[in-house]
């Protein structure tokens, strides 16, 4: 079979993508199909920003998710880890109706692929995976572990952080541990959290709470391989109080309503986020820590940047040419540095021990929450 674009991967990003590649002859390899969404609250989230929704809506995906479980943040506020330093940032002063949308993991998955089986030139390949990628000058063909062979201009791994693709084509990552693991876990609260999201730095750990519908919030506790193991051996009323004990009481009692799961945390960056007849977005590109929650909106600023790339390109020139791709590349470049040069710099300052490294990091806490001019820029930068 042949095709413009062969995406591989059905997560988040790689459906987006698919989604985006309007007008083009676009397989989509995937390993699975989403699980369709229960009732119940997913215990893994994400803080969306409104050029991301903006984008989903684009897709005509974003409509798809049910209203009433698509959150607005309305503000945040984060906590020092000396008990006092506050830097709070406020939608309304930047201008701006809600700096991110809180939505489930499950819904967003549900609602990107409804409607893609019968997209026009679109073709879902599932259950397969990337077996072995040949590239040639004229195309590359890509042979699936299940049997069968696609010919194509272009190849884009989005199969994450694990990426046969970026494997295949030679590309190099840098790659370590952080040392942590992310506890989430869902919980209703004493107190309304009106629209606020939270997070606290702990001197190491980082714990976030983030709005949910009603009188619920999601946690993310990201803390060292051992304290998260004992998190996550306790029994709800005990991690409730731990939560609430570690977040000072901000919401009142706490009561959990999903189980606590673990993710370990990496750190991934691809030498290359582009090869011959191959481009790489989200994770298979970039894995950042969570203390941020951009990991997902970057891989979908991936997916935005490559359909524009791609329609934008001169029509004599096929969408795996590299100087087509490096466009792609170079116009992600600044926005991951930066990113990634922001998350990893924040760790490192608030995981450091010693009293100077911590009475600085509280102190220019304090001191950017008075620099409005500062905040905006920082908000806007996230907002994109």
């Amino acid at each position: 079979m042949n095709f413009d674009v062969v995406v591989v991967g059905g997560g988040l990003v790689g459906a987006a993508l698919a989604r985006g590649l309007r007008g083009a002859a676009v397989a989509l390899v995937a390993q699975e199909r989403p699980v369709p969404p229960g009732a119940g609250f997913d215990s893994r989230i994400y803080a969306i920003s409104p050029g991301n929704a903006r984008f989903l809506a684009s897709l005509q995906a974003w409509q798809r998710m049910p209203e009433a479980r698509i959150t607005p943040v309305h503000a945040m506020r984060v906590h020092g880890d000396d008990g006092h330093s506050v830097m709070e940032f406020d939608a309304y002063r930047a201008g701006a109706s809600e700096l991110a949308w809180i939505v489930e993991d499950g819904l967003l998955q549900d609602a990107l692929w409804q409607g893609l089986e019968t997209q026009d030139r679109l073709h879902v390949i599932t259950p397969a995976a990337c077996e072995r990628l040949e590239i040639r000058s004229e195309g590359a063909r890509l042979a699936l572990k299940e049997g069968g062979v696609l010919e194509t201009h272009l190849v884009v791994g989005a199969d994450g952080a694990r990426s046969r693709v970026r494997e295949q084509a030679g590309i190099a990552v840098d790659e370590r541990g952080y040392g942590q693991v992310a506890v989430v876990a869902n919980f209703a609260c004493q107190h309304r959290h009106q629209n606020i999201a939270q997070q606290w730095f702990l001197g190491g750990p980082v714990l976030a709470l983030l709005p949910l519908p009603g009188d619920h919030v999601s946690m993310v506790w990201s803390t060292a391989e051992a304290q998260a193991a004992q998190l996550l051996a306790l029994e709800p009323a005990a991690l409730a109080l731990a939560v609430g004990q570690a977040t000072r009481s901000a919401l009142g009692e706490l009561s959990l309503v999903t189980p606590a799961r673990g993710f370990a945390l990496r750190r991934l960056i691809a030498e290359r986020m582009i090869a011959p007849r191959v481009a790489l977005v989200g994770d298979a590109a970039h894995v950042v820590h969570p203390l941020a929650g951009q990991g997902a909106n970057l891989g979908f600023q991936d997916a935005r940047e490559l359909v524009q790339v791609l329609a934008a390109r001169e029509p004599f020139r096929d969408p795996g040419e590299l100087r087509v791709l490096r466009r792609y590349e170079r116009a992600r470049a600044e926005d991951i540095l930066a990113m990634r040069a922001a998350v990893h710099g924040l760790f490192w300052l608030f995981d450091a021990p010693g009293a100077p490294l911590a009475w600085l990091r509280n102190a220019g806490l304090a001191l950017t929450d008075r620099l409005s001019t500062l905040k905006n820029l920082l908000m806007r930068q996230a907002m994109h």
